[in-house]
């Protein structure tokens, strides 16, 4: 791992674990194993590592999003693969991803800005889909709005939890909490693996994690 790489993976460590603010310089350079000067050659400000961190994580978010629900007309199937790539990241990348949650207000209101058109965009494409399938019939709520931040909050919460040596394996958590979405949405529906073998292929693919065999 390089000297970038080990300040990088610090931060994401560090700033999952105490937050940006409990997170000090010496701390970012003892974990990276580096000089605090050093530290400054690998990171400019310790916003900018942050940015860097949420930025990442939020456009692999939409480029896993754009590829598995590239062509999918029906807002069944689409939900069911917005859930299933959401929990799956949260899954896999927990540390990032609670950053992306998490420290949005420890960001000044420029980084902010970009950072939240990111996850606006994103989010997005649950509100598009959500209002699809009001608009078809097939989902029922009548605050679309709350009920997207419901299902968004819900599998985040993954992030704060999973554990490899639980009951569930990641695809099998994922068709889970598919079930759960669409039943939420007045649309219950029984999701197999099979459903979200593409969402497991992309999410080996943008997130860098094996895909279970046969799968």
């Amino acid at each position: 791992m390089s000297s970038g790489e080990r300040v990088r993976a610090a931060a994401v460590k560090l700033f999952a674990a105490k937050g940006f603010h409990g997170t000090g310089i010496r701390d970012l350079a003892q974990e990276a194993d580096l000089s605090s000067a050093t530290l400054y050659h690998y990171m400019g400000t310790k916003e900018d590592l942050l940015v860097e961190i949420m930025t990442n994580a939020l456009r692999r978010l939409l480029d896993a999003a754009a590829k598995a629900t590239a062509g999918a007309v029906d807002p069944v199937a689409r939900l069911r693969s917005l859930v299933a790539l959401h929990v799956l990241a949260h899954a896999a990348r927990p540390a990032e991803t609670r950053v992306v949650d998490n420290e949005v207000d420890a960001l000044s209101d420029a980084a902010r800005t970009r950072v939240v058109a990111l996850r606006d965009e994103y989010e997005a494409l649950w509100s598009h889909t959500i209002a699809d399938g009001v608009a078809a019939g097939v989902f029922h709520t009548a605050h679309p709005a709350v009920t997207r931040l419901a299902l968004l909050e819900m599998c985040s919460g993954v992030a704060r939890w999973y554990s490899p040596a639980g009951a569930l394996p990641p695809e099998g958590l994922a068709t889970h909490y598919a079930e759960l979405a669409l039943g939420a949405l007045g649309h219950p529906a029984a999701v197999r693996v099979a459903d979200l073998e593409q969402c497991l292929e992309v999410v080996a693919q943008v997130w860098d994690v094996p895909v279970q065999p046969g799968f």
